[in-house]
């Protein structure tokens, strides 16, 4: 019977092997364990066990968890956030993985304004092109990305992405080349981010051979849910 403790020290044990057959530094690599639907109980064992990043999908629900477990930790929203909750996510959240227009930068960045400070996001991409999946189509990160540079309170910081669910971990790979090939082309235009949130609990470590900073856990750490 694995403890979330030993789920967690698996996967950061997991994250730095694969960093460094890749040649890359493990520091570079960072852990979000996505929370969504985990009761607080889980979620201060995993902090205990040294969980730094927290992923939320769910503006209330990460609410009421925050209330409870405090600000000892960062907390990420990873979920498609919705204009009408730009207020309370701006109140709540480090950072935001998932702006996908420009309405949603701006909305974002007047709620940052009025909080007085700056939000760090980052531009989610829809590679796929599944109408199930949120995110921008590459095609429109350029415009979001060039709109979010003129925002004063509002920093682009990276680009998230989520491929369909394969069985097999190797067929994410596509997407994860696209998305860094994508950062690649925006630095060469002047537009310099360093961040890549992807890969997920099935296939985060390919995630890592293809450059990822931030990769998303959940079920590996908090086990399947209900």
């Amino acid at each position: 019977m694995f403890t979330i403790r030993d789920n967690y020290l698996k996967v950061m044990e997991k994250i730095e092997r694969v960093a460094q057959k890749a040649g890359r530094d493990p520091g570079e690599v960072k852990l979000v364990a996505v929370s969504k639907t985990v009761e607080v109980a889980k979620i201060k064992e995993a902090i205990e066990a040294g969980v730094s990043i927290l992923g939320e999908n769910y503006v209330q629900e990460a609410q009421k968890k925050i209330e409870e477990i405090g600000r000892s930790i960062a907390w990420h929203f990873i979920g498609h956030l919705q204009s009408n909750k730009a207020k309370y996510a701006v109140s709540l959240f480090d950072m935001i993985h998932s702006l996908d227009s420009i309405s949603l930068a701006e909305e974002l960045n007047r709620r940052a304004e009025k909080e007085g400070r700056t939000m760090n996001a980052m531009i989610e991409v829809n590679l796929s092109g599944e109408a199930t999946k949120f995110g921008a189509e590459e095609a429109r990160v350029f415009d979001i990305a060039r709109r979010v540079l003129n925002l004063s309170h509002l920093s682009l910081v990276g680009l998230m992405t989520m491929p369909p669910y394969f069985d097999s971990p190797d067929m994410s790979r596509p997407y994860f080349i696209q998305l860094r090939e994508l950062k690649e082309r925006m630095g060469k235009e002047g537009i310099p981010v360093k961040e890549l949130s992807m890969g997920m609990s099935n296939d985060f470590e390919v995630a890592i051979e293809e450059g990822a900073t931030y990769v998303r856990v959940g079920t590996a750490i908090f086990g399947e849910r209900k």
